[in-house]
C-alpha cells in the first residue's frame, strides 16, 4: 500500500529528505499535494482527528498518521527493515537524524532571522550579520561533527557500505549548501572529505539516481529552505 506523503507542492524542503529516502529505497509513495494542491493539503491536515502534525511534511501509512522529518524517517526506515539491526546504533542514526533536524532550523534563520512570518526583504540587515556568523561558525560546527561521524564508520555511508535514512539526508543537506552558499562551499572544498564522499555515493545508487536525473525532483528556491540570496554568501 503506498504512503501518502502531505507537503507543499512548490518547494523542496523538508519533504525533499522524505522523497530522497522512498526513492532510494524503493518505498512506494504518492505525493499527495503535488497531485492535488496547497489547499487540499491544508484541509486534508485541518481535517485529521485526534493528535495532529504540527505542520508538514508528514506521512499517512494506513491508520497511521506521522509528522517530523526525523520520525517519519525512522518509523519508514524500521517498516522496511533498512535500519542496522541493533539498537543502539539504530538509536545514534536517530540522533544524527535530529542533528541534522537541528541545523536545517539553523539555516533558515539566516534569511529569517527575526521571524518567518516576515518576508526577506524586511529582516535583510538582519540575515546579513547572521549570515556571516552562520558562515564562520556553524558550518563547519556541525560538517566537522557530520564527517567525523562518516570517518568512525568508515564510509561511504553511515553503517559502512549500507546507505540508510542519514545518508540520503545528508546528501540533501550538503545539495542545499551547495545552493545557498556556493562561494562558501566552494572555498571550504576538501575540509569534509568523509561528506564530500558521502555526496558522491549516494548518487550512484541506482534508483535515486533515475530520480535525480527527473523532472520529479524539484530545484532550489527562494521560497523554500535552501535560499541563496548573493549577500548571504560574500567572503
Amino acid at each position: 500500500m503506498s504512503i501518502e506523503l502531505w507537503y507543499w507542492p512548490q518547494i523542496p524542503g523538508r519533504g525533499e529528505f522524505v522523497r530522497l529516502f522512498c526513492e532510494a529505497f524503493g518505498v512506494d509513495y504518492t505525493d499527495m499535494a503535488r497531485e492535488q494542491n496547497a489547499d487540499a493539503l491544508v484541509e486534508h491536515m485541518h481535517g485529521l482527528e485526534g493528535i495532529r502534525p504540527f505542520a508538514p511534511p508528514y506521512i499517512v501509512d494506513d491508520e497511521v498518521v506521522i509528522g517530523q522529518t526525523p520520525l517519519i524517517l525512522q518509523y519508514l526506515s524500521d517498516k522496511e527493515g533498512l535500519g542496522s539491526g541493533e539498537m543502539e546504533i539504530d538509536l545514534q542514526l536517530f540522533q544524527l537524524q535530529m542533528d541534522i533536524a537541528d541545523f536545517v532550523e539553523e539555516v533558515h534563520s539566516v534569511h529569517h532571522p527575526v521571524a518567518s512570518e516576515l518576508y526577506y526583504a524586511d529582516q535583510m540587515d538582519a540575515a546579513f550579520e547572521k549570515a556571516g556568523y552562520f558562515r564562520a561558525q556553524r558550518i563547519p560546527k556541525y560538517l566537522i561533527h557530520f564527517d567525523n561521524a562518516l570517518a568512525a564508520r568508515g564510509g561511504p555511508f553511515m553503517l559502512g557500505q549500507q546507505p540508510t535514512h542519514v545518508d540520503t539526508s545528508l546528501f540533501h543537506l550538503m545539495e542545499g549548501l551547495d545552493y545557498a552558499f556556493p562561494n562558501f562551499m566552494k572555498q571550504m572544498q576538501g575540509t569534509w572529505v568523509n561528506l564530500e564522499g558521502l555526496q558522491g555515493a549516494v548518487t550512484e545508487i541506482e534508483s535515486l539516481a533515475d530520480y535525480l536525473a527527473s523532472e520529479h525532483r524539484m530545484d532550489f528556491n527562494e521560497d523554500g529552505i535552501f535560499r541563496h540570496y548573493e549577500e548571504l554568501d560574500e567572503q
